[in-house]
């Protein structure tokens, strides 16, 4: 559908519009009494998040334009049907979902929240990708907080195995003065040595490339927090449907075509994921939700 068409049938005037964005694929910008977001049609990608009274939480990079072969490394990437690459080399890195088209399935607002329901279903391009029946909803909610929910149905006759993430990019003053709460004790991946057993003490300094990816604590949800000494601010990131949380920020070396070369000191990924490097298995008929809220306050 045409910007103009989902205006006619899902739009709210101040609530809810949609536009033409990256490469003609429309977008959808919600907003409410507690901010806005701007989303993407194309991978369900979230580019943008401001509550009231704060500056931009997502980092976006200066080359704005992507088309259904690129990917944004901004804004919050859904990363399905696999996480990284580990689980399966016969699918893309980071899954496949962040390049289809998503369809509308609805949008719903009221004086507390302003919210937009996306999905996509298998067919026959992705079956040559990944054999498998599926469902994939995505909702984007804002309110006191911007809420992200993705929900993975089987609609398939045989089991079959996935893993899930969101790969948010936080906007940051300057990388070196942000430090992350929340993995004390916790056991990881660090990517970066290729050490498999390493141990958190602590906050984790952002002073360095990072790739980390932390074994979380049983437990029904899980609470992080960005803390941005230059921008003064606390970002916190709450999480459930995950096994995992993965610190990334490439650094100096690690350079990415969409992003100016300083870019990389302007944000960090903390990543909710559902499972690594393996998969978790979904039934005939089952699905598998994962969840995030993401709230910004300044510190005083």
């Amino acid at each position: 559908m045409t910007a103009a068409e989902l205006n006619s049938k899902f739009g709210a005037p101040g609530r809810i519009v949609f536009r033409a964005g990256f490469a003609g694929y429309p977008e959808a910008v919600i907003a409410g009494k507690y901010g806005s977001a701007e989303v993407a049609l194309l991978g369900a990608n979230v580019l943008s998040y401001r509550p009231t009274g704060h500056s931009q939480v997502l980092f976006r990079p200066a080359k704005r334009d992507y088309n259904r072969g690129d990917s944004l490394h901004g804004g919050v990437p859904v990363c399905w049907p696999q996480f990284g690459n580990r689980f399966s080399k016969d699918l893309p890195q980071h899954g496949f979902a962040r390049k289809l088209l998503f369809e509308v399935r609805g949008t719903e607002y009221s004086e507390e929240k302003t919210e937009i329901t996306l999905g996509v279903r298998s067919d026959a391009e992705t079956k040559k990708i990944w054999n498998h029946d599926f469902d994939l909803e995505f909702s984007v909610c804002v309110s006191m907080k911007l809420n992200l929910k993705l929900v993975t149905r089987n609609t398939g006759g045989e089991p079959f195995e996935f893993s899930c993430g969101f790969h948010p990019y936080f906007l940051l003053r300057d990388r070196d003065g942000a430090r992350i709460r929340g993995l004390d004790g916790c056991r990881f991946f660090n990517g970066v040595s290729g050490a498999a057993d390493d141990l958190q003490t602590g906050d984790l300094v952002m002073d360095h490339a990072t790739d980390h990816v932390y074994s979380l604590p049983a437990a029904a949800k899980h609470e992080l927090a960005v803390l941005d000494g230059g921008l003064r601010r606390a970002i916190a990131v709450v999480s459930s449907g995950n096994t995992k949380a993965v610190v990334w920020n490439p650094g100096p070396e690690g350079r990415l075509a969409d992003c100016a070369p300083g870019d990389w000191r302007k944000f960090v990924c903390v990543e909710p994921v559902s499972d690594w490097p393996g998969g978790g298995a979904v039934e005939p008929g089952g699905s598998h939700e994962l969840l995030a809220a993401i709230q910004a306050t300044l510190e005083t």
